[in-house]
């Protein structure tokens, strides 16, 4: 993870000012760094320490509520969970099939957002990774056959996650960094948005006022059943307020205005390296006071190891707990330095390198990047339910030389591992 070059920073300004900014900075892929496509991976990923990632360059990710109402707004290039994305180009949003479950086609929920910029190349100077899923089980259960498709089947997913970046000069955005008073001024363009879930591009209109906008027929239905029905009329006979909706982006009071009734709950991602969580360090640092009660922690563990069959997946595990007990509240683990891997639960319904494809845009390799923990799902509000959503891991895999194209957000690759992995790989 790479500082921000000095001339840079005398442009820039004030270190505090980069503070945010520099929450995440990816070392350059210089010619010299990069390993070839067959040592990116090994046949398969284990979790032996010599293959884990150091954790001198690992960053952890851990949800906080936000401090301040506009603290997570686009502007100030946030990395949060749950709520509504703050997408980065609020304009040219994800479109068709790419917004939608491919197993039960409905419109995937917002799960998080990573600001993870490559201040190396100005195409990356902003850079943010969005993932999204379906919120059945069934679907997911489902989405781990459909990974072990080779590039040549079309496989159905439901998880997905998009990797959206803009040069320092864009349309949208000050060159200068952000002051993190409130005072930065929001986006002078942007998409409308869906009116119920606030996430997709909402290029559905009610039929009847003609103001409000939907994703998809379903959120219009949903809309239309919690409250639109009786809202609907007075708008139409508010033209005024009509004609402003219709010619308004997605503004700031639109997205406070979102249902969140069915929304995971919105969080500031924070970030720490995992190098600052040593056994020595004490139980009183601002992590350790957790919204987490341990002993339901403890217990949702303990009911995922009762699925495991066999020593192998056993000791995996317990491995993995104790890599994570140094900072159990962590949702998330990034780093992308060239060469570093995951760290799997198991080592069973790992990935080979032929099973992570070329990117899609520039036929060149993938890369691991971050992984999504099962903690999360906990300050979610997930019950511990047999058919409650739940997963072993999620890695994220990007496009290794972040590549340019015409299209605003590049999907890359996700893989999940579940607690009882699949039996069957198509």
């Amino acid at each position: 993870m790479s500082e921000i070059e000095a001339d840079d920073m005398d442009e820039i300004g004030a270190v505090e000012s980069m503070d945010k900014l520099n929450s995440l900075r990816i070392t350059s892929l210089d010619d010299d760094d990069i390993h070839d496509d067959e040592e990116l991976q090994d046949d398969h990923d284990t979790d032996d320490d010599d293959d884990e990632e150091s954790n001198e360059s690992v960053v952890l990710g851990f949800v906080a509520k936000p401090k301040n109402s506009w603290s997570l707004l686009p502007q100030l290039f946030p990395s949060k969970a749950g709520g509504v994305p703050a997408w980065l180009d609020p304009v040219n949003l994800p479109s068709g099939r790419s917004c939608v479950c491919d197993i039960c086609g409905e419109p995937l929920q917002f799960l998080l957002q990573i600001y993870a910029p490559i201040v190396e190349k100005d195409s990356t100077f902003h850079r943010t990774l969005f993932a999204f899923m379906c919120p059945s089980m069934t679907c997911l259960l489902r989405d781990q056959h459909e990974q072990w498709k080779r590039k040549s089947d079309k496989s159905s997913r439901s998880v997905k996650v998009f990797r959206g970046q803009l040069p320092r000069s864009n349309p949208f955005y000050s060159s200068e960094p952000p002051k993190h008073d409130g005072s930065d001024k929001a986006c002078e363009s942007g998409v409308a948005r869906c009116n119920w879930c606030g996430t997709w591009k909402g290029d559905k209109v009610c039929g009847k006022c003609r103001t409000v906008r939907y994703c998809s027929e379903k959120h219009q239905a949903i809309h239309w059943r919690t409250g639109h029905k009786t809202d609907c009329q007075r708008m139409c006979v508010s033209s005024q307020l009509s004609s402003s909706r219709l010619t308004n982006s997605h503004s700031e009071t639109d997205i406070e205005k979102v249902s969140s009734k069915h929304l995971w709950p919105e969080f500031e991602i924070m970030h720490e390296y995992e190098s600052e969580f040593d056994i020595e360090i004490s139980h009183d640092n601002s992590y350790a006071n957790a919204m987490v009660c341990k002993d339901r922690m403890d217990d949702s563990m303990k009911s995922l190891l009762a699925n495991f069959e066999g020593d192998d997946d056993r000791k995996s595990w317990a491995s993995f707990q104790g890599r994570l007990s140094k900072a159990p509240e962590q949702v998330l683990r990034y780093c992308r330095d060239v060469g570093s891997k995951p760290l799997w639960p198991m080592p069973s319904g790992l990935p080979s390198k032929e099973d992570i494809p070329k990117c899609s845009y520039c036929s060149g390799p993938m890369c691991y990047e971050f992984q999504i923990l099962p903690q999360l799902l906990y300050y979610f509000g997930v019950k511990n339910d047999v058919d409650s959503l739940d997963w072993a891991t999620i890695v994220v895999y990007t496009c290794e030389a972040s590549c340019e194209s015409s299209i605003a957000y590049k999907e890359e690759f996700a893989w999940v591992q579940l607690s009882v992995p699949s039996a069957v790989h198509q």
